[in-house]
């Protein structure tokens, strides 16, 4: 393997980030629930963690590498003891949640949060980012097996959250 001189590995991680950064966030903002300020926190989170390894990761996998790290990152967000305390606002919602009227994009990302991570995952990168079984298994680091149940699940329950669709689809 040749070795990459620091101003070559910041130049290819910028060239990487440039041109990877609004893909990352869009996985991200639907892994944690189309909150964008947070989808940024996690690919931010991610691209340091990328960065730090980026000496060890291979110009093949690169895409791989950094689809796991958001993958991860968005996962340790979720569970982190921050997120679980009570969250302040600084405006009380308007509508209670009954009244609001959503359209499909917003239907989606709603029905999305109420998917457990891992499962939010496999339909993330399965059905909207069209990624192979194995390349969902490689980013989420769990087995095919793991990623067909997980997305077959989640697909249920998202078909049942939205049974307009569900008999369309099927």
């Amino acid at each position: 393997m040749p070795v990459r001189w620091p101003t070559d590995r910041d130049r290819e991680f910028t060239e990487f980030v440039s041109a990877r950064r609004a893909t990352l966030v869009r996985v991200a903002a639907l892994l944690v629930s189309g909150d964008m300020a947070r989808a940024e926190d996690v690919v931010q989170t991610a691209l340091t963690r990328l960065y730090l390894a980026w000496p060890r990761v291979r110009p093949e996998t690169m895409d791989a590498y950094a689809r796991r790290c958001v993958v991860n990152a968005a996962t340790d967000e979720h569970r982190s003891l921050f997120r679980r305390r009570e969250q302040v606002r600084a405006e009380v919602p308007d509508l209670a949640a009954d009244d609001v009227q959503y359209d499909d994009k917003t239907t989606i990302t709603a029905l999305l949060s109420t998917l457990p991570v891992g499962m939010r995952a496999a339909v993330v990168l399965r059905y909207v980012e069209g990624l192979s079984v194995a390349e969902t298994a490689d980013a989420m680091g769990c087995s095919e097996g793991n990623v067909r149940s997980q997305s077959t699940r989640g697909l249920e329950r998202l078909r049942a959250g939205m049974p307009e669709h569900a008999r369309n689809a099927g």
